[in-house]
């Protein structure tokens, strides 16, 4: 008789044949036979009769939603959000894992990033009941590459059939399982030892991200090989942020759709000049350490502020294009009044261009002469301070 926990464990390794993943060993290897199902055949030809006689229903986006109730994710599928950091990536995983858990459905939230304290921490400042957390919310912490006992672990969590799985930080996942993450094969191996047995057992599978530091190189693409995006089957957010989320403010991003493979998201966004449509924003509220405000906004019409953060956007991202020009045309490096002298703005602007530059690594700073401070880009070489005169 074949148990939940078989099958769980069949979702997992997927099909007989296929590449086993590193070092995992076979744990089902003594299990008797009759208790095993067969491997699904996917090598012959489809039946294509529902396709042809116009039963066939495309997925559709049914997992965690806008405020307006229009969904955000395709079950069953990989989908992905990325952004630089501190955008909301992870206030936006919790709305969609809140609503899941609240509809009585379970959740996996795998994390290689923070830690229980930081991600439950903001479910209940969202408002989660705690009893349908401890019930419903399943938090997994990988620390190691996974044994054969981990792999057991893990197909329990499966065994409740969670609509959503979150796996925050790819980065550090790859890392984990000794993957590269600017290798295109070792990103589709990790998603073929990792992603996808999540993806088979029905859930949403959502993966968070991180962006290039560079606006201007960034396009659609997540930190890595171009694979993150091509093996994708779902959707994929990019998060703009306008204004920073904290304690005591209230945050927003603009969630566009980067990708949208079963084409059932974008035609309920606006159209935009990026060539992402607009999908959502995010805005936070959060008025304590222990309660925030949280919504996903259906896209609207631009009103005025909104135009003013643009048109403040791109004048900004002009004057960082002007001092790395500035700073790459220099034989030595910059100093802040260096900078200033080489550059047209209001010398606040110039300054606010700096430190963001700095704050994402595009620009380093190093002590100088007489307690000023010098900026170089990152390849240049930086002179030892000069000492000042008696």
């Amino acid at each position: 008789m074949t148990t939940g926990i078989d099958q769980a464990m069949d979702a997992y390794f997927g099909p007989d044949g296929e590449e086993p993943p590193v070092d995992w060993g076979d744990v089902d290897a003594a299990a008797p036979a009759e208790a095993k199902e067969p491997a699904p055949r996917t090598w012959t030809a489809q039946d294509l009769r529902s396709v042809l006689d116009g039963s066939y229903s495309p997925p559709q986006p049914t997992v965690g939603r806008r405020d307006d109730g229009v969904g955000l994710f395709y079950p069953g599928r990989m989908n992905s959000v990325a952004s630089e950091s501190e955008a909301g990536k992870t206030w936006f995983a919790l709305i969609a894992c809140l609503q899941e858990i609240n509809d009585g459905n379970h959740v996996l939230y795998l994390d290689f990033e923070d830690d229980a304290g930081g991600v439950v921490g903001r479910l209940l400042c969202l408002g989660a009941r705690p009893d349908d957390v401890l019930e419903r919310f399943h938090y997994v912490r990988p620390e190691n590459s996974p044994s054969d006992i981990d792999l057991i672990d893990l197909a329990m969590v499966l065994e409740d059939s969670p609509t959503l799985a979150i796996v925050d930080g790819v980065t550090e996942g790859m890392s984990l399982f000794g993957l590269e993450l600017k290798d295109n094969t070792d990103i589709a191996k990790f998603g073929r030892l990792l992603l996808r047995p999540l993806m088979n057992s029905g859930a949403a599978v959502v993966t968070l991200d991180h962006v290039v530091k560079s606006s201007e190189n960034r396009g659609r693409y997540s930190i890595g090989g171009v694979h993150k995006l091509n093996g994708l089957n779902g959707v994929m957010y990019m998060l703009e942020n306008r204004r920073p989320f904290g304690i005591g403010v209230t945050g927003k991003s603009t969630i566009r759709v980067a990708k949208d493979r079963p084409g059932q998201i974008r035609k309920n966004g606006l159209s935009h000049s990026s060539g992402m449509h607009w999908y959502a924003d995010l805005v936070v509220k959060s008025e304590t350490a222990e309660f925030a405000e949280a919504h996903l906004y259906a896209p609207i019409q631009r009103d005025e502020e909104d135009r003013q953060e643009d048109e403040e956007r791109k004048r900004l991202d002009g004057i960082k294009r002007k001092v790395l020009e500035a700073l790459g045309k220099a034989k030595d490096p910059l100093t802040g009044k260096g900078i200033e002298d080489r550059v047209t703005g209001r010398a606040a602007d110039v300054r606010r261009a700096v430190a963001d530059l700095i704050d994402s690594g595009q620009i380093a700073s190093s002590p100088g002469p007489r307690n000023s401070t010098l900026h170089s880009l990152p390849t240049q070489s930086t002179p030892a301070p000069e000492e000042p005169a008696a």
